[in-house]
């Protein structure tokens, strides 16, 4: 388990050096802005500077944004997870500060894209390590809990947000190319991990009851057992099924490795449920 926390802190730190370099080198000096609390950063900043003639940094701003967002996170969501994001958001603003602002690119679009792509992978592989970037995640988290919602819903209205306020504090086509970088980065971070709030996890194995044990003694999810058989094999098998949150997704997988290594299992989206499903926030 330390190994695998040891990794997922390296993670975290790597994410978040490729989300400093997409908008130190790329984003910022373009007026082309990020999804989520960093482009809310960003076009602050920008606003400060060019209409009150105060300076204050993205780095900055992102890391103050932050501060209430890590408390709520931490009563609301869960300690471990607002570790990492609280871990992922000091280290972004560390880089922040000490990467020099520049322009690799003359062309808005290479910068648009670009910068989409380091950001969407930046946040990809920390999603994809059990993790988050802090900001709008653990926001949208609550909110949905509360409104019984899906996440990306309150992505979308923040990211219409900034997008509204490129073109209309700046110039209309600021926003078109904000739109192409925040969809450069959806495309990328879904090519990396899973971004759907609910999955279906099918998993074929020869563990069943330890393997069930195993996930209801760190998760609460309820898990249906199928009778199987290996059609080439002919050997009995049993088929888990259950349904998950994407954050769930890393911590299904290390307890399925650590049980069954030959298992398999199946991710598939999951468009809608109908029945109980437990939020992480209700009392057993």
């Amino acid at each position: 388990m330390f190994i695998f926390e040891l990794k997922r802190f390296v993670i975290v730190i790597i994410g978040a050096i490729f989300n400093a370099i997409s908008l130190n080198l790329f984003l910022i000096e373009a007026n082309v802005y990020a999804s989520g609390f960093t482009g809310v950063a960003q076009m602050t900043s920008s606003i400060f500077q060019d209409f009150l003639n105060i300076d204050i940094s993205t780095g900055i701003l992102l890391f103050l944004l932050n501060i209430p967002v890590a408390i709520l996170g931490w009563l609301k969501v869960g300690k471990g997870f607002t570790v990492y994001s609280a871990i992922s958001v000091a280290v972004t603003t560390f880089f922040l500060e000490t990467i020099p602002l520049m322009n690799l690119a003359e062309d808005i679009l290479l910068n648009a894209v670009f910068g989409g792509i380091l950001a969407g992978f930046g946040v990809g592989i920390t999603l994809k390590w059990g993790a988050s970037t802090g900001g709008m995640d653990i926001v949208a988290m609550v909110l949905s809990r509360i409104k019984d919602r899906p996440i990306g819903i309150y992505f979308l209205i923040l990211n219409s947000i900034i997008i509204f306020l490129a073109g209309w504090l700046y110039e209309p086509e600021k926003a078109l190319y904000t739109l192409v970088t925040l969809y450069v980065t959806t495309r990328v971070i879904d090519a990396i991990h899973t971004r759907h709030e609910k999955l279906t996890a099918m998993i074929i194995t020869g563990r069943g009851n330890q393997l069930t044990k195993a996930i209801h003694s760190k998760m609460v999810r309820g898990i249906t057992s199928v009778p199987a058989k290996g059609a080439f094999t002919n050997e009995p098998r049993e088929m888990l099924m259950m349904v998950i949150t994407r954050y769930e997704l890393y911590d299904l997988q290390q307890i399925v490795k650590e049980v069954d290594p030959n298992a398999f299992t199946n991710i598939v989206q999951t468009t809608g449920i109908f029945g109980f499903f437990r939020k992480d926030d209700e009392k057993l």
